[in-house]
C-alpha cells in the first residue's frame, strides 16, 4: 500500500509561538513554511530600527524593533539586550502563548538518515509533553518514547516522572563550538545524528544554546532571561549560556525536567572565531568562577514561584559574584528588572500559571 500523502495535523498552533531574533531580511522562512505556517511568529529585530526587515508572504508574524521595546518597557527596557542576539528574549515576555519556540535565523531544516526533513517544531512540542525524568536516571534514555521504557531496576516511585519545562535540540553541520575550539578545529562539522533524547539529571549543569530551543513558558519562561549582552556590555555570546545555568537551578528547585537530544536542526554557517573571541574572552575566563557558584546555589524553599526563585538567584549573584566584577552587580539589578518587567506585561490576573507558578 502507497504512504499517505496527508501531512499530519500541526500540533499546539494555537499554543505555541515562534519567536526569531534577526537583523536581516528571513529568507530562510521559505525552507520552514511546511512546518511553521500555521503559527505565530514574534520577530524581535537588533540594530537599527530604521531598517526594514523582509518577512516572506503567508506568515502570521509581529515585529518588534528597538524602538519598540524601549516604547513597551519604558525604563525597564534598560534589562533587554542590544546588537546581541539575546535580545530575542523580549519576545518570551510579549508572547502570551504557553509554549515558545525560538531558533536563529541561519538554521536550516536537517535531515534524518533515511533523507527525511525533520520537522524539528514538532519533535520539541512531543519532548515537552511528555514528563521528563531529572531523579534517577533511565539508561534507555526518554522511557516515554515508543519503543522504550524504564529498564529494570528503575524505582516504581519515579516512574510517572515530572514535568518537562525546556526542551534543548542540537544542530548537524556547523557546531555550536567557542572561538578558541573554533580556531583549533575551523573545519569540523557535526555528521552524527544521534536518535536519543535525555533528561540532563538533577544537579547537573549543561551549556544551553538558543538557536534550536522550546520551554513551557507557564513553567518556567520568567527565567529565560538572556542577560546583558552585546552593546555596552564586556561580554557576548553567553546570554543562552546564563539563561541555561539560571532555568537548570531553578527547575531542579521547582522538580521540573530538561531534555537534550532531539530535534536536530542544520546549523549552516559559522560565526567569525576572532569576532567571537573578542565577545566572549571575559566569558571564558569568568566561568570558571561562575560554574562553581551555580553548582552550589541553592534556593530557599519558600521560593515556590520561578519569580521568587530568579530574584533569589539575582541576589546571590549580586552577593558572591561582583567581586568577580562590576558588570554582575549591573547583571544581578537587570535580573530584578526582567521579572519586574515580566510581571508588568504579564499581570497573575491575566496570565494564570506564565506568573511561573509551577
Amino acid at each position: 500500500m502507497a504512504a499517505s500523502s496527508v501531512a499530519p495535523t500541526p500540533l499546539l498552533t494555537d499554543e505555541l509561538d515562534i519567536v526569531i531574533p534577526t537583523i536581516r531580511n528571513l529568507d530562510f522562512l521559505e525552507m520552514w513554511r511546511p512546518f511553521f505556517q500555521h503559527y505565530h511568529l514574534i520577530i524581535v529585530q537588533d540594530g537599527d530600527p530604521t531598517k526594514k526587515i523582509n518577512v516572506p508572504e503567508g506568515f502570521d508574524y509581529e515585529l518588534y524593533n528597538r524602538d519598540d521595546i524601549n516604547r513597551i518597557l519604558g525604563p525597564k527596557a534598560s534589562c533587554i539586550s542590544f546588537k546581541d542576539s539575546a535580545c530575542r528574549c523580549f519576545g518570551y515576555m510579549v508572547s502570551k502563548k504557553k509554549y515558545i519556540f525560538t531558533i536563529d535565523d541561519d538554521c536550516f531544516v536537517a535531515k534524518d538518515p533515511s533523507g527525511k526533513d525533520i520537522n524539528a517544531l514538532e519533535q520539541h512540542i512531543k519532548n515537552l509533553l511528555c514528563p521528563a525524568t531529572p531523579f534517577f536516571f533511565n539508561t534507555l534514555y526518554d522511557p516515554y518514547r515508543e519503543g522504550a521504557d524504564f529498564v529494570r531496576g528503575y524505582p516504581f516511585s519515579l516512574r510517572e516522572g515530572a514535568p518537562t519545562a525546556v526542551s534543548h535540540g542540537l544542530w548537524l553541520n556547523i557546531p555550536d563550538y567557542d572561538a578558541p575550539t573554533q580556531l583549533v578545529k575551523p573545519r569540523e562539522r557535526n555528521t552524527r545524528y544521534v536518535d536519543a533524547v535525555l533528561t540532563i539529571p538533577k544537579g547537573t549543569l549543561f551549556p544551553m544554546c538558543g538557536m534550536n530551543l522550546a520551554f513551557d513558558r507557564d513553567l518556567i519562561g520568567p527565567a529565560m532571561y538572556f542577560g546583558l549582552m552585546g552593546d555596552g556590555q564586556p561580554i557576548g555570546r553567553y546570554d543562552d549560556m546564563w539563561a541555561g545555568w539560571c532555568t537548570k537551578v531553578i527547575c531542579d528547585h521547582l522538580g521540573l525536567g530538561i531534555k537534550t537530544g532531539l530535534p536536530y536542526i542544520w546549523h549552516s554557517k559559522a560565526s567569525n572565531p576572532f569576532v567571537n573571541l573578542k565577545k566572549e574572552y571575559k566569558g571564558i575566563y569568568w566561568q570558571e568562577e561562575l560554574i562553581p557558584f551555580f553548582q552550589s546555589a541553592i534556593l530557599p524553599k519558600e521560593c515556590t514561584t520561578v519569580q521568587a526563585c530568579y530574584k533569589e538567584l539575582a541576589k546571590q549573584v549580586n552577593a558572591k559574584l561582583s567581586n568577580v566584577d562590576p558588570y554582575f552587580t549591573k547583571l544581578a539589578d537587570a535580573m530584578v528588572t526582567w521579572i519586574d518587567a515580566w510581571d508588568e506585561l504579564n499581570p497573575p490576573s491575566k496570565a494564570g500559571l506564565a506568573n511561573g507558578s509551577a
